[in-house]
């Protein structure tokens, strides 16, 4: 059960790592008013959580190891396309936390076999040469004097081996059998908490995919703003030149086209750490060049509510703590079992003597029974210790049922209200591009002044926004989704599509 509260913890510490990305997505004026005359989006700042240098780095790995990966050091000179599914097979490959997962199957496979192994005989062999000389005068041996007779001070050097087979079995031994089913149990449930790890695998990479989408749209927005800048700067000044238009329209052009270009610097910085970002949970080299392939836009999630009744069915994790609580129960019995008698067969065989060539046949059999009778507290506070553990186990499994609901109905949520916003913003992207090209021909035809198309061109900016923040979230809130419903792996096609 320690290995499903690993888990569990591991998939909240990912959870910051998607609040701070979305918040950044949706890093818009709530009020839909267009950003000020000139403004500019500065940097992201390096986040500390995901901090490369020690003692962050290796904090971070301890703390959410989901966020890491190993690299398989295989950099190629040519550009690789990257598409959702690439990236998520590429994280059930390389990502650290699926890999501490997969060790910690292995340790409970260990245990149980170590587990089983207390069950079989055990064998062994021995074998001894001993050389010894007895001092007779050291025992204080003595004979009579009428005897005539006299006992040497020792007896001489003297040799003695023997070689045998050691075979030890417990024929009865309750705690035993069940100490080994407990850990045949557990195994199960490391088992499946190692496949409720490749969902928060997906869950992180889908979260990272997205954000890198969401980075690249927003480049080729500062990139699209700019020509369209550069462009209305170059109208005014020839219209300024022409003294048809005010110098201060020419003024601020060239803001504009300065803050555009700025712009542009901006979003291919967040762009390229945002690559760097999913490179290090991936396992991707982070010298590989890689570009993003396929087509995120809006598509429609069908039936959110069909496969709730199915999810505790298919979350790994529920099923993992159900074994979890299977398993404490065995754990309370075979504390109780030591109360119970152990019966124990064992034997040797084997030969001694002088040396191997004359040796005799030598063994012994022997069958012992272990009655505790007074063990001074000892059983009894093992078995207080082993209902504490199920009572704890019991309850974690009745919060994590109501847990997984709870994510199913926030995820369907948040789907249903993302997918109203991507509708909404792409409405709204629409109507900016009509008034910013019926801005446009106002100023060329001289009704109006520069200011209007300003303001269009930055009405534009933040309804592009909107859309890329909102899509952003939508798809976010589908991978969450597919997580809380559980498999997320093989939900991917199915709200994605095949890319």
């Amino acid at each position: 059960m320690k290995r499903r509260r690993a888990s569990l913890t591991s998939f909240l510490a990912v959870l910051p790592l998607t609040v701070v990305v979305a918040a950044q997505a949706q890093a818009v004026d709530s009020t839909g008013a267009a950003p000020s005359f000139g403004s500019i989006t500065t940097s992201r700042p390096i986040n500390p959580a995901t901090g490369t240098t020690n003692p962050s780095a290796r904090a971070t790995q301890t703390l959410n190891p989901y966020l890491g990966s190993t690299p398989d050091g295989k950099v190629v000179d040519e550009e690789i396309k990257l598409t959702l599914q690439d990236a998520v097979a590429r994280g059930l490959k390389f990502n650290l936390g699926l890999i501490d997962s997969e060790q910690a199957d292995a340790q409970a496979r260990a245990q149980r076999e170590h587990a089983f192994a207390e069950l079989l005989p055990q064998i062994s062999s021995r074998a001894e040469q001993t050389y010894q000389q007895v001092s007779y005068k050291q025992l204080n041996i003595k004979l009579p004097a009428a005897s005539g007779l006299t006992i040497p001070p020792t007896s001489g050097g003297f040799g003695y081996s023997e070689a045998r087979i050691n075979a030890e079995s417990p024929v009865l031994n309750v705690h035993l059998l069940e100490r080994y089913r407990q850990q045949k149990t557990l195994e199960t449930a490391s088992l499946l908490s190692t496949k409720d790890a490749r969902d928060v695998v997906v869950f992180a990479v889908g979260a990272a995919y997205f954000q890198v989408v969401a980075s690249q749209a927003r480049l080729e927005t500062a990139k699209a703003a700019l020509a369209s800048a550069q462009e209305l700067n170059r109208q005014v000044e020839d219209q300024y030149k022409s003294e048809v238009s005010p110098e201060i329209d020419a003024l601020r052009a060239r803001v504009e086209q300065s803050s555009a270009e700025q712009r542009v610097v901006d979003a291919t910085n967040d762009f390229e750490k945002d690559k760097l970002t999913l490179d290090r949970i991936t396992g991707i080299p982070l010298a590989q060049r890689w570009r993003l392939s396929g087509d995120y836009t809006y598509v429609a999630l069908t039936d959110l509510g069909s496969n709730q009744d199915f999810a505790s069915q298919s979350r790994y994790d529920v099923a993992s703590a159900k074994l979890g609580v299977s398993a404490a129960k065995l754990g309370v019995k075979a504390a109780r079992a030591e109360r119970l008698p152990e019966i124990v067969f064992g034997g040797t065989y084997g030969g001694g003597g002088t040396n191997p060539a004359n040796y005799n046949q030598v063994y012994s059999v022997q069958g012992s029974l272990n009655v505790p009778i007074f063990t001074s507290g000892r059983i009894h506070s093992d078995v207080h210790a082993a209902e504490a553990v199920l009572v704890q186990q019991e309850a974690e499994y009745r919060d994590l049922e109501g847990r997984v609901e709870y994510d199913i109905r926030i995820s369907r949520l948040d789907a249903q209200s993302s997918e109203s916003a991507v509708k909404v913003a792409e409405a709204n992207q629409k109507l900016a591009e009509r008034t910013l090209e019926q801005s446009e021909d106002r100023y060329r035809s001289g009704v109006t002044n520069y200011l209007e198309v300003l303001e269009a061109q930055e009405a534009r900016v933040t309804a592009n926004e909107n859309y890329i923040a909102s899509l952003f979230s939508y798809n976010v809130a589908k991978i969450a989704l597919a997580r809380a419903l559980g498999s997320a792996e093989t939900r991917l096609t199915g709200f994605f599509g095949q890319q």
